[in-house]
């Protein structure tokens, strides 16, 4: 069975992990198997906007470019909320052109989300990843149909687990993203959480891999 790490900056090459490795359009490294695509809030540049865009067109239209991501909201840094918006509401619609799914970094920002996908009547999936939010804003995410990916903050916060375990098991993925902590330790944790074998849960998310992703 295998591993699957919905959003990693780190890969790994490991023979049983299947990575969706974060890339970014200025730094982009063309030997990555799969990877993701996108403009994080905190690096937009609008001196170079166009041209990221029309970088992550072209790869976007590859098949070893699985999702649009990372993209999203941050209300927590400096540059402006408008600005954001106009920059994550291009990134949409080159995943609806290309029918790519969408993996999000969004920091108080939700309801923001919310008013965009009902806008904008968004078709392709959506993960947030790095969910760390409490069971209010996760039920109200799933009632959305977004999908939440647990890493980190699961590992660190044992106040996630009651979060974690009130996720549909057809609604979740698992990550690394940025953290020395292996995918291993990842679901092992999240296996016991939902009183599951490593086994039963690889399988789980595989199916939700997927559904998403195929």
């Amino acid at each position: 069975m295998s591993f699957y790490d919905l959003h990693t900056h780190k890969f790994t090459n490991k023979a049983n992990t299947f990575e969706l490795v974060n890339q970014y359009p200025w730094e982009f490294i063309d030997s990555i198997p799969q990877y993701s695509i996108g403009i994080h809030p905190w690096y937009i540049n609008e001196s170079r906007l166009e041209s990221d865009l029309q970088f992550m067109e072209t790869k976007l239209q590859q098949p070893e470019c699985l999702a649009l991501g990372e993209c999203g909201l941050d209300k927590r840094i400096d540059i402006p909320m408008a600005l954001q918006i106009d920059v994550f509401e291009k990134q949409i619609a080159l995943a609806e052109k290309y029918q790519k799914p969408l993996v999000l970094h969004l920091v108080a920002a939700y309801q923001e989300l919310v008013e965009i996908k009902n806008r904008l009547t968004i078709s392709v999936p959506i993960i947030l990843h790095g969910f760390s939010k409490n069971e209010q804003v996760a039920q109200q995410m799933i009632d959305h149909g977004f999908y939440l990916s647990f890493g980190k903050y699961l590992l660190r916060n044992p106040e996630l687990k009651s979060v974690f375990l009130s996720v549909p098991n057809d609604r979740f993925f698992l990550e690394t993203d940025t953290v020395e902590e292996t995918l291993e330790e990842v679901y092992t944790l999240a296996a016991q959480y939902k009183e599951m074998t490593i086994e039963a849960l690889q399988t789980q998310v595989a199916s939700n891999w997927k559904r998403v992703f195929y």
